[in-house]
């Protein structure tokens, strides 16, 4: 009997279309046939729609598939995301996640219709500081005066997120109890709506991203108090770091950040395909003079360096949380 060598062989596997598609797909140069989604958890204007229209067009190009921005907003993030993790892990699929459903919500939630390991990470997009705004209306020019604004009005004042389980609500909830004031959460379906309303005077203040909320900020709609990141943020250098502030902020820092994710048992040389796209996106002139306009930094990195960074999201503020004893249904 004549030996079969290993060359053969493939030849034979080669020879079935359908084998050789799934052979390919397998393969470091991964590509789709097909048009892309990328499904982002919140409504259009904030941080995560403004990171995917980014990079839709630039997917497009670079696959040479049409790649469609989907907006599934909804519970903090929970309704896109839980739509991503039931997508087919062939990789046409993509999730625009962030801190609020991919590290904050897993810990927030009493009950999610997925696990913490239900998606790949697979790139960041853009990371940068929460800051603090009012509207026009309220007379504090400082953190020190809202402070002393709201426990002067306990309850009386409103501050409005893009969402329960988001950076900027678990912000503000940190940011009340560090100071001991009080104030009525208003949650909308994403940053921009309610930055709508903050200019419109409907709510008192609010944490936004800077890289959604700063364009606010330059043209005099709202006044920026501060930022939540630990220093100063070289696009708004005349605003504080919370922390410097007050000393109950001393321990204040909080960054939001952005990135795509894939469902779980996505092959990995897919999530390494688009890995290696989204490097190449980062370091076009375009993107990294928007991150700067935007007031962000490249949140950027191998599979499992980003991996690594979302799963110590995740345990940040699993311990805040239930420090706090925070705990919430999902409506």
């Amino acid at each position: 009997m004549s030996r079969i060598t290993r060359r053969a062989a493939l030849a034979g596997l080669l020879a079935t279309p359908a084998l050789a598609s799934g052979l390919r797909a397998q393969g470091a140069d991964w590509r789709p046939n097909q048009p892309l989604r990328l499904i982002v958890p919140a409504a259009p204007g904030g941080t995560a729609d403004i990171s995917a229209r980014l990079l839709a067009p630039f997917l497009q190009s670079h696959f040479g598939q049409n790649c469609v921005v989907d907006n599934r907003s909804g519970a903090g993030g929970v309704i896109g995301t839980a739509e991503a993790v039931r997508a087919a892990p062939d990789g046409l699929t993509m999730l625009l996640g962030n801190i609020g459903p991919q590290a904050i919500g897993l810990s927030l939630y009493r009950s999610l219709p997925y696990g913490k390991d239900a998606l790949l990470p697979v790139a960041g997009t853009v990371r940068g500081p929460n800051v603090l705004v009012v509207r026009k209306g309220i007379p504090a020019q400082t953190v020190a005066e809202l402070v002393a604004y709201l426990k002067a009005n306990p309850g009386k004042l409103s501050f409005g997120s893009p969402g329960v389980g988001q950076s900027p609500h678990l912000t503000g909830v940190w940011f009340n109890q560090a100071t001991k004031t009080e104030a009525i959460h208003v949650p909308f379906r994403g940053a921009g709506p309610a930055m709508m309303e903050l200019v419109a005077g409907n709510i008192d203040y609010m944490w936004d991203n800077l890289t959604s909320g700063i364009q606010q900020v330059r043209d005099g709609s709202v006044r920026a108090l501060a930022v939540s990141s630990a220093e100063r943020n070289p696009q708004l250098p005349d605003v504080p770091a919370a922390r410097e502030t007050l000393p109950e902020l001393g321990q204040f820092d909080v960054n939001t950040w952005f990135g795509v994710f894939l469902p779980a048992t996505t092959p990995r040389p897919i999530a390494q395909s688009i890995n290696s796209a989204m490097k190449t996106w980062q370091e076009t002139d375009d993107v990294k003079a928007r991150w700067r306009q935007m007031g962000g930094t490249s949140l950027h990195g191998t599979l499992a360096e980003f991996a690594a960074f979302v799963a110590a999201e995740g345990e940040k503020w699993g311990r805040v949380i239930r420090q706090e004893g925070l705990q919430m249904d999902l409506s």
